[in-house]
């Protein structure tokens, strides 16, 4: 992951409200020229900027949808900025305005690793293997998994990608149909596939620090859906205890969580869903209900700024918030955009041709599976 070089004192000496003032006038000079682009992870003085906001599979939508704008400005992490490059026609240019942002899940598979490990997996199987990846994850993964037949997901399209995925194959009876590749997110993959009516006994988590991901061949063979060795930090820590204490409460709490917290917490929330679910399901809510969310701390204070009629709050008691997603803020953005103003481009993010063409195959086969479902909801 690249590191960002120290901003010039104009950008870190100033105050937030002489930022924004500048942040104003550098976008109205750019006007159609500069599309923003915010996660809904960002900081809310962020967020006051961005033409649009979204999850990943919305914010993927509106950076294919630009045709205007020259540069498309992401204010999220580097995967991200990484698609909305592979998706945006070839003279358009994306910035990230902090090149540390990135993503620890995206880390934890890198392309060497599923490189050396695809022959050896493929032949254990025993079965034709598709990879799927979650958005959370390099252009090259996704390269990859573009040219071995496979597609990307988001949190809002998982079940539909999976049930794409895993054609011919039946819960419970082992040896039918597909199987598949489940990377990076193991919670992601087991919550959705467990949603789907696939049990626990079908799925193993595959460590690609260990022989043949630390399985056996007689448990490749039975398992259908093997599962990546990694997970988001934020969406971990998250636990069943949170929601034991919540339900002793005279309030009448309904647990929403994401799917990219573990089973066990799915399993005993109310409800389990995408960003995008969570933000609607607690819009939509009557007013005087509670609500405890399961995500990233930045978009449940949103939340709760927003629906005063309700109760909202965090599940857990810590600070569970994105530190890389953090690092995009007023002055990153001042001066990316400033920048811009002045005819340079700075932090560009672009992929190569090889990559962008592979990486765009599993792409657009996530966005023809849109629809957005809940992981589950009781």
């Amino acid at each position: 992951m690249p590191l960002q070089a120290p901003l010039p004192s104009e950008y870190t000496e100033r105050s937030d409200a002489e930022l924004r003032d500048r942040i104003s006038v550098a976008k109205e000079k750019l006007g159609r020229r500069v599309c923003i682009l915010g996660h809904h992870y960002q900081q809310d003085e962020v967020i006051e900027f961005a033409d649009y906001t979204g999850d990943s599979l919305k914010l993927s939508q509106r950076a294919a949808e630009q045709r205007d704008a020259e540069y498309i400005v992401f204010c999220g992490v580097h995967f991200m900025a990484e698609s909305a490059d592979i998706l945006t026609a070839p003279e358009q240019q994306v910035v990230l305005p902090d090149l540390s942002a990135g993503c620890s899940m995206a880390d934890m598979a890198h392309i060497d690793q599923l490189e050396g490990v695809w022959p050896l997996l493929v032949e254990q199987v025993g079965a034709p293997l598709t990879p799927i990846t979650y958005v959370n994850s390099s252009a090259a993964v996704k390269a990859f998994v573009g040219r071995h037949g496979g597609a990307c997901c988001t949190s809002s399209n998982a079940k539909l990608v999976l049930e794409w995925a895993l054609q011919g194959a039946t819960p419970g009876r082992p040896g039918t149909g597909r199987k598949v590749l489940f990377v990076p997110d193991q919670h992601l993959g087991r919550n959705t596939a467990y949603a789907l009516g696939w049990p626990l006994e079908q799925m193993a988590v595959f460590d690609p620090h260990q022989y043949n991901g630390g399985l056996s061949a007689e448990r490749c063979a039975r398992t259908q859906i093997f599962l990546w060795k990694g997970h988001c930090s934020v969406h971990q820590l998250f636990k069943v205890e949170q929601i034991e204490t919540l339900r002793r409460q005279p309030e009448p709490w309904r647990i929403i969580v994401h799917p990219e917290c573990t089973w066990e917490v799915c399993q005993q929330a109310d409800e389990v869903g995408s960003t995008e679910y969570i933000i609607r399901t607690v819009t939509a809510a009557p007013p005087g209900t509670c609500w405890a969310v399961g995500t990233e701390l930045h978009l449940v204070n949103r939340l709760a700024q927003q629906n005063r009629d309700k109760r909202v709050r965090s599940l857990a008691g810590m600070q569970c918030l994105c530190s890389t997603m953090y690092r995009i803020d007023l002055k990153h953005l001042c001066w990316a955009l400033e920048n811009l103003a002045a005819g340079r481009v700075v932090n560009r993010i672009a992929v190569d041709a090889e990559t962008r063409h592979w990486a765009r195959v599993a792409l657009d086969r996530m966005l023809a599976l849109v629809p957005a479902q809940p992981v589950s909801a009781r």
